[in-house]
């Protein structure tokens, strides 16, 4: 049998399969945000193609481990069954090492990233790893019956046939450590906040447009002041905290954060982090209605914003969503201004709006009678209208039109959120997010352009139950805006593909693929020079079915 210092060689050897095998789980892990309950359900969703291939690891190491006893006793055969603990765990460690190469292989929409917190998670792996491998040397009493060894066989060799929730275990264990952790960079961000009293502070939130609003804004307020803001979709309390510590400074005089929700108090923390002295809320629609629950806790969820101004503070919002105009009547602090393109009694409205194919123009008016006139590299009304509310907070500010319009013309777009790729055939990379309203300021944009117009898209998804009708919706859209509907993927799509057949879309221009990068390749068979295309959407990898 193995001795002991063979032992504590493998199982170091082990330990460093099982966390290289586990980066999957690992990597779906941090796309849930680390919410455990969101893990359990992915893996629900996934078991039969997650969980199968690292069970076999353990099952065909438990099976040539017992042969050891099955030989054993049989004469001629001592030698053999000596030799096949050793082939169980060279078996059931390349098996490791050859799904995490296979797993490794495989194309990321969203790269997996190597965080403190996964540091953490994957030690606390490889000594559950380590432990369970050394199991035999403390288990040896109960080597003397067969029972016995097929137990002790299948402790050994635990972390392989149980990975995924090998995962979920060594989630639980670092959980208290990382509340700890998060908690002290938390207070750290927040004290210093805390400290420049002169930096002015706002929060963006919405269900759409509010990644746009602040890049938007931060141009423009860059006109004027030292500004910083959020990067990318840094939304989350952790992300925004890591950008308070790592790159605001005392040179700063405007923080913009921008605040995401999946959960029902999810902005309120964000605010006790940045206690924002003007709020912006750019749209309330059905977005996350799967973690909300309902759309009534996402109203609620994008008023928290505005419950934590101050008196003295400031809450800018869209008068033409009637759920953010709602918040007008309720809202607590001194100032209240509406933006927006369609209603009369705005702070900031712009009119006279051209858009198309290159950009956009238009007159932004104030509701003091003053208005310059503006142009933008971004495609749509729906820019034009988060241009608006970032100009009603830059006025507020105590910017001049002017400065606002100047800021305007530098605005250049944000990567993945409507951005023009030009070439022979155009593309609209909008691969981002999808939502039901989002898609639909998407499709007006396709509308503007001449030649064949194709979508490659693979649904909208965190809709909870009202997802098939919403996607449905979308079927209907796509077919008075598009010539060639390419539908990626399969769990999301069939209700897009009933509703464009029940407008009457041609079925042999809806082109089903397993993949994007399936849809890739098929593209060139549907393009011509002249054609535009529109990306819409890209699910993340724990949407992959």
């Amino acid at each position: 049998m193995r001795t002991e210092l063979y032992d504590i060689f493998y199982s170091i050897l082990c330990a460093a399969a099982v966390i290289f095998a586990s980066v999957r789980f690992m990597h779906m892990l941090q796309l849930e945000s680390y919410q455990g309950k969101m893990y359990v359900k992915w893996l629900s969703k996934h078991k039969s193609a997650d969980a199968v291939p690292y069970l076999m690891t353990g099952v065909v190491a438990v099976a040539l481990s017992m042969c050891y006893p099955f030989f054993y006793y049989r004469e001629g055969f001592y030698e053999l069954s000596d030799m096949m603990p050793y082939a169980a765990d060279a078996g059931y460690l390349l098996l490791l090492v050859f799904i995490g190469f296979a797993e490794l292989k495989k194309p990321k929409v969203k790269p997996f990233v190597v965080t403190g917190r996964i540091v953490r998670l994957a030690v606390v792996l490889g000594l559950l790893a380590a432990i369970f491998t050394v199991s035999e040397l403390l288990l040896q009493p109960l080597m003397s019956s067969l029972g016995g060894i097929l137990l002790v066989f299948l402790l050994r060799y635990v972390p392989g046939y149980s990975l995924p929730l090998f995962v979920l275990l060594a989630y639980f264990i670092t959980y208290p450590v990382e509340s700890a952790v998060k908690k002290w960079y938390f207070n750290d961000a927040k004290k210093k906040l805390g400290q420049m009293r002169n930096l002015k502070k706002i929060g963006i939130t919405g269900s759409f447009g509010k990644t746009s609003t602040k890049f938007i804004l931060g141009t423009i307020l860059s006109e004027r002041f030292n500004t910083l803001f959020t990067p990318s979709s840094f939304n989350t309390s952790m992300g925004v905290t890591r950008v308070i510590r790592e790159r605001l400074n005392a040179d700063h005089e405007v923080f913009i954060a921008e605040m995401g929700a999946r959960y029902k108090g999810d902005i309120k923390e964000l605010c006790e982090l940045v206690k924002p002295g003007i709020g912006i809320i750019t749209s309330i629609g059905k977005q996350h209605l799967a973690t909300f629950g309902s759309f009534e806790n996402v109203i609620a969820t994008k008023s928290e914003l505005i419950s934590a101004l101050p008196e003295d503070g400031a809450a800018v919002l869209n008068g033409d969503n009637e759920y953010c105009r709602r918040m007008a009547d309720v809202c607590s602090c001194k100032t209240v201004l509406l933006f927006g393109l369609d209603s009369s009694d705005l702070f900031m409205r712009a009119t006279d709006i051209r858009t198309g194919e290159n950009g956009s123009s238009f007159t932004l008016s104030t509701s003091e009678g003053e208005s310059v006139k503006c142009s933008t590299k971004l495609l749509g009304r729906h820019n034009i209208l988060n241009i608006t509310g970032a100009a009603a907070c830059a006025k507020l500010l105590g910017m001049s039109l002017e400065e606002i319009a100047n800021g305007i013309s530098k605005l250049e777009p944000v990567e993945h959120r409507l951005q023009l790729i030009p070439g022979p055939v155009t593309v609209i990379d909008d691969a981002f997010n999808a939502n039901p309203e989002g898609v639909k300021y998407a499709l007006d944009v396709l509308r503007e352009f001449k030649g064949r117009r194709i979508i490659v898209t693979p649904g909208m998804v965190e809709l909870g139950e009202e997802e098939d009708a919403l996607n449905r919706e979308f079927g209907r859209s796509i077919a008075d805006a598009a010539d060639i509907a390419i539908l990626v993927g399969k769990g999301h799509v069939e209700p897009i593909r009933e509703g464009l057949l029940s407008k009457g879309f041609d079925p042999d221009n809806i082109i089903k693929t397993d993949t994007l990068k399936s849809a890739s390749e098929v593209l060139p068979l549907y393009t011509t020079p002249g054609c535009v295309v529109l990306f819409e959407n890209d699910l993340p990898d724990n949407y992959n079915e």
